[in-house]
């Protein structure tokens, strides 16, 4: 979520301000960090906006972590 102190993760979807949805994957978020989220959001990722981010990616699961992954 692009707002005006940042770009920030919105778990709840009710922050005002421009959003992207990603799946809650460490590999969706890899692919979104190499452009595609700053394009979603029509802004460039900051040093901090990138930071903060890439912590909560490191939270969610591989794909491989994901329950019935492969079945």
């Amino acid at each position: 979520m692009r707002t005006a102190e940042g770009v920030q993760v919105d778990p709840t979807s009710k922050l005002a301000g421009r959003g992207a949805y990603l799946h809650d994957r460490r590999e969706c978020w890899e692919r979104a960090f190499k452009g595609a989220l700053e394009h979603a959001l029509k802004t460039t990722l900051s040093v901090n906006d990138r930071t903060r981010l890439d912590e909560f990616m490191r939270t969610l699961p591989a794909e491989a972590e994901v329950v019935g992954a492969g079945e």
